[in-house]
């Protein structure tokens, strides 16, 4: 009885032991369970699926890959919202980081009258030092503002080409914007004048390096153009200019429109040039253009505010009488019209007295035909000798009477028109001058009809016929460097700059090579020449040096003193270095004294080697004892032989 009243008791309270143990365990899957689902949900609406939920009683563990630190970190906090953060175990990975791609390097540049300006982001291989000591020249005592930064990232293939093209550009134009990147360079530039714009067009798109691609706007100052002048022809079935000029692109494209539609070719010429006599410029010579054309034929010419329609002979005098009469009330204001309708020509059975200007290729003029007198005779030689040069003129002509007015002015107009020439002819009559030719200027044209027009008035007849030769241009037909220094090279093939012995004086055989290379230099553009100076191995290498430098240098002077631009150039001597010939012979040491020209092209800034690391390349390894015996030997064998130079 008493076992089993102690029993009883016993089992009750262990069955009722193994009952809570088996609700507790429910009870935590249960938390369990609720809890991944609700961290689950709450990670999906939080965008991050990539994460997964697992239940460790009533631990959550956060598993996947989060694709950055940051979503690692948001999707921790999304768990701690729904659960508590302590039951949360981060058990997360974080994807690799992508590469950092290099930043863009690129420079920008811009350089005025106040100084040069940098700002952008350079490869740290870029030697900082070397390019500010090249800035620094360039701006030449302006301030230089410098805002460049440096990122460690490896520098471009064709950074160094453009970077140095860059600044071989900035040297020649000091008002300037540059942009440098690799492989591209764009350039905005304003030049003095139209010339000077076309010269660095062709200097600059002659240097680009491979590899580099080029963006060029040079701007040039629009000329003053004085008298203002349009002069345009309609004759049997052909329309053209003699001259043209536009106060502004809208008055251009309006005169233009409107020659063209009176049958002249679409590719006429009507450069803009400042002082126009009105800012209706444009609506007036198109209105006059519009006018001849209604004619049927003639010349219409604008001179400042005279305006001059020559009809055509044989024009209908009713119409020329309406389109005069509507021309002069459609005219702006300031304009003055006179308009001729000239009589059928008659010719005598002598034909017309003629003076004939003509320039050959070879630079030769001959005039021909009659003056009025001796005094005039002469006045014409002196003039035609101011132009061209006493000793290349002809004169072909005679006194005579009978002359018809106004014939000298014509006579000195028609010289001044073939001075625009390269070659060609002026024949004056006394109801035409007729210009034909060659030009390498592009406006000769325009200028010859400008200034007959100034000389001889407007309602003067003349043709101007003129083709443009590029190759005849001084400025297209520049030679490139490296064809001057063949040149140079070809001039001194056969003949030597010679000095007397052991001076830097030229002698009088030397002049006139001297004289030859100088005509060379002074037709090539502005070029980076070095003039090395050699001697040979007899005497003391320190006598050698400087007696090298010396005429180096008596080379350079002389080339200045014959007006050659030499700002570009260097006179280094090499004493005996480099010889190309045996020393041991008289023939080789001759050869060895020499005077060389070479084109110097500048290396990236970044490759310049310091003067420290050129000192330790010059400095010899420490010779051997053998060696170093032999060297004194030779050393005191040539102490005491005279300099033969």
């Amino acid at each position: 009885m008493r076992l089993s009243r102690l029993f009883i008791p016993l089992a009750a309270f262990a069955l009722a032991a193994i009952g809570a143990g088996f609700a507790a365990d429910r009870i935590v899957e249960v938390v369990e369970d609720t809890s991944v689902a609700s961290v689950r949900d709450g990670l999906a609406r939080a965008g991050h699926d990539w994460a997964t939920v697992q239940g460790d009683g009533l631990q959550l563990v956060l598993e996947g890959e989060a694709p950055t630190e940051a979503q690692r970190f948001r999707a921790m906090t999304e768990a701690g919202r729904v659960v508590d953060a302590s039951r949360v175990i981060d058990n997360m990975s974080v994807q690799a980081s992508a590469r950092i791609e290099p930043p863009s390097f690129a420079i920008e540049i811009l350089r005025n009258d106040d100084g040069i300006s940098l700002i952008g982001l350079i490869p740290a291989g870029v030697d900082r030092e070397a390019l500010a000591d090249e800035i620094g020249r360039l701006a030449d005592g302006q301030p230089v503002t410098d805002f460049l930064e440096v990122a460690d990232y490896e520098m471009p293939v064709t950074w160094r080409a453009s970077q140095g093209f860059a600044l071989e550009a900035l040297e020649r134009l000091p008002r300037s914007k540059i942009s440098v990147s690799a492989g591209r360079v764009a350039i905005t530039a304003i030049s003095d004048s139209a010339q000077q714009k076309r010269l660095l067009e062709t200097q600059i798109n002659r240097d680009v390096p491979d590899g580099v691609d080029l963006s060029l706007t040079i701007t040039a100052p629009r000329p003053v153009v004085t008298p203002y002048t349009v002069r345009y022809h309609i004759e049997d079935g052909g329309a053209w200019f003699d001259a043209c000029v536009a106060d502004s692109a809208e008055a251009r494209d309006r005169i233009l429109a409107a020659a063209e539609a009176a049958g002249t070719r679409t590719d006429a010429i009507c450069p803009e040039g400042l002082g126009a006599p009105s800012a209706r410029w444009g609506e007036a010579v198109a209105l006059g253009i519009e006018a001849l054309a209604e004619i049927g034929g003639g010349t219409i010419s604008f001179s400042d505010a005279e305006v001059v329609l020559v009809a055509a002979a044989g024009s209908p005098p009713g119409t020329f009488e309406t389109v005069v009469g509507e021309l002069t009330n459609a005219l702006p204001p300031v304009f003055a019209l006179d308009a001729i309708l000239p009589e059928a020509p008659s010719e005598t059975a002598e034909g017309p007295v003629t003076f004939t200007a003509t320039l050959s290729p070879e630079g030769q003029v001959q005039l021909r035909g009659r003056v009025a007198d001796d005094l005039m005779n002469e006045t014409l030689a002196n003039f035609a000798s101011a132009r061209f040069g006493q000793e290349v003129v002809t004169m072909g002509t005679r006194p005579g009477e009978g002359l018809p007015p106004g014939w000298s002015v014509r006579m000195l107009a028609a010289v001044d028109a073939l001075a625009k020439l390269s070659n060609g002819a002026v024949v004056v009559t006394p109801d035409m001058i007729t210009v034909r030719g060659k030009t390498g200027s592009e406006g000769a044209q325009s200028e010859i009809s400008r200034l007959l027009i100034d000389r001889i008035g407007q309602t003067a007849e003349f043709e101007v016929d003129v083709e443009y030769i590029r190759a005849l241009d001084p400025i297209a037909g520049l030679p490139t460097p490296e064809e001057c220094v063949e040149q140079i090279l070809g001039l001194t093939e056969q003949r030597k700059i010679i000095f007397d012995p052991g001076s830097a004086t030229l002698t009088a055989a030397s002049e006139a090579l001297v004289d030859d290379i100088a005509e060379t230099l002074r037709r090539c553009a502005e070029l980076r020449l070095e003039i090395a100076g050699y001697t040979d191995s007899q005497g003391r290498d320190s006598m050698n040096l400087a007696l090298s430098q010396d005429r180096a240098n008596a080379v350079l002077s002389a080339l200045r003193d014959r007006r050659v631009p030499v700002g570009s150039f260097d006179a280094v001597g090499y004493g005996e270095a480099d010889p190309i010939a045996d020393n041991g012979t008289e023939d080789g040491r001759e050869a060895n004294r020499r005077i060389e020209f070479r084109l110097i092209v500048p290396e990236p800034i970044e490759e310049r080697v310091t003067a420290l690391e050129e000192l330790e390349a010059e400095m010899p390894e420490a010779p051997a004892e053998d060696d170093a015996t032999e060297s004194g030997e030779a050393d005191e064998a040539g102490e005491g032989e005279a300099d033969s130079e």
